[in-house]
C-alpha cells in the first residue's frame, strides 16, 4: 500500500495542530524533494509557486547586494519553512535560496494551494494566520540583524 504524504507534514511543527481535512488538502499538493549543497531552490524576481518544508539540512535566504555578491539575510533549517511569496501577490520570491549541504525538504505547490484556499475559506484562513506569523517573525529577525550590524554606526 503505497504511504500517504500526511504523516510527514503533520509532524512538521507548522502543521502540527492543522485539521485533517485541511492537512489532508495541503498534502494533495505536496511532494519529495531534495537538494545538492549550492544548489539554489528559488531565485529573486522569478514566479513563487511553491514553498518548502525544510526536513534536513538548511537554506540561506540570500539578496543581492551590488558590487558585493550575496548578502546571507537568514539561514533556515530542519523544520523552517522557505517561501510565503507564493501566498502574497505578484507571488515574486524577494531573495534567492541556496541549499547549504544536502537538503531534504516538501516541496508544496503554492498555486495548487490558493486554488484549494479560495474554495475553502477556512483553509485560507487557517494558512494565512500560520504564514503571517512567519512572516512577522522573519521580519522581526531581519530587524534585529540590522540593529546588530548598522546600530554601531550611530553609537547605540
Amino acid at each position: 500500500m503505497p504511504q500517504t504524504r500526511e504523516p510527514p507534514l503533520q509532524e512538521h511543527r507548522f502543521f502540527a495542530d492543522l485539521a485533517p481535512r485541511y492537512l489532508a488538502l495541503v498534502a494533495g499538493c505536496a511532494a519529495s524533494a531534495a537538494f545538492a549543497d549550492g544548489e539554489f531552490l528559488f531565485r529573486e524576481g522569478t514566479r513563487a509557486d511553491d514553498f518548502f518544508l525544510i526536513r534536513e539540512g538548511g537554506i540561506a535566504l540570500e539578496i543581492a547586494a551590488p558590487g558585493n555578491g550575496a548578502f546571507i539575510v537568514q539561514t533556515l533549517g530542519a523544520g523552517d519553512i522557505a517561501g510565503f511569496s507564493w501566498l502574497i501577490e505578484p507571488h515574486m520570491w524577494t531573495s534567492d535560496g541556496r541549499a547549504c549541504g544536502r537538503v531534504r525538504a516538501f516541496k508544496v505547490n503554492g498555486a495548487c494551494l490558493r486554488g484549494k484556499c479560495e474554495k475553502d475559506a477556512q483553509l485560507g484562513y487557517e494558512l494565512m494566520r500560520r504564514f503571517a506569523a512567519l512572516a512577522s517573525a522573519r521580519l522581526h529577525a531581519t530587524r534585529l540583524q540590522l540593529l546588530d550590524v548598522y546600530g554601531h554606526a550611530h553609537g547605540r
